[in-house]
């Protein structure tokens, strides 16, 4: 509508903005987790079975990990362990969802517009404009005629693996091994750090990422932190990685 109109007397007749973008989103993903967009997973890669098995041997403690975060269940993509989701597998996610009012109180109103933004995290080889481009194509083809819908697009980057077989890889893995002393298993990660596969299509390098964050770091969260210990042994990882690259 063209404005904020009365529930008592629109509601039932004209369609909520806000209903609607819900219903909207809901569609994006399945009951099994996966993104419904025509064409998303085209360009997605398999992780090698050496490489899952790998992720298998990961210590991780799903108990805990639900305990950290204070939810009951996990979700995701069907036939992929939590690890493998987090970090190998694309994912679809609402960051904010806003319209109407909001304020102290309440206001019988059926709002005007509705909002949301949204991300992915994309894996090599998707190209995140494309993605943008299948994503804004599927929103404007579900959505019904009883609103109007606009998809902006934002910003992306391309996704980016490091080979675990790289010499690069094999001497950061020896540099953690001194530091931490134990041999590190690799994992992939959602992260966006878009320069490092600018780096690989314009000088045709591969970069080596070394993380020594914790899930208690609270990253992007309030009292983001890194205690002492693991950043002394990351300056000792780092210096031993040069030492064992040649």
């Amino acid at each position: 509508p063209n404005r904020d109109l009365h529930s008592g007397h629109f509601g039932g007749a004209v369609a909520n903005p806000i209903n609607v973008l819900c219903q909207i989103i809901s569609q994006v993903t399945d009951a099994e987790g996966r993104i419904t967009v025509s064409g998303f997973y085209d360009d997605v890669e398999e992780v090698p079975q050496a490489e899952r098995d790998m992720i298998a041997r990961i210590p991780f403690d799903e108990e805990k990990y639900k305990k950290a975060i204070h939810v009951k269940a996990l979700f995701g993509e069907k036939g992929y362990s939590t690890l493998e989701r987090n970090s190998c597998r694309p994912s679809f996610d609402v960051c904010g969802i806003w319209g109407g009012y909001t304020g102290e109180g309440s206001k019988t109103v059926l709002p005007s517009k509705a909002y949301a933004k949204v991300s992915c995290r994309l894996v090599p080889h998707q190209d995140h404009h494309k993605i943008s481009r299948l994503f804004a194509d599927y929103i404007l083809d579900i959505a019904p005629d009883s609103v109007q819908v606009k998809v902006t697009p934002m910003h992306g980057g391309q996704g980016y693996v490091c080979p675990i077989t790289l010499p690069a890889y094999q001497a950061a893995e020896k540099g953690f091994e001194k530091a931490f002393g134990k041999k590190p298993l690799a994992v992939r990660r959602g992260g966006s750090i878009p320069i490092i596969s600018t780096f690989e299509q314009v000088l045709g390098i591969k970069t080596v990422l070394m993380g020594f964050g914790l899930e208690s770091n609270a990253i992007h969260s309030p009292n983001e932190n890194i205690p002492l210990d693991i950043f002394r042994k990351g300056i000792e990882a780092v210096v031993e990685f040069y030492l064992n690259y040649k």
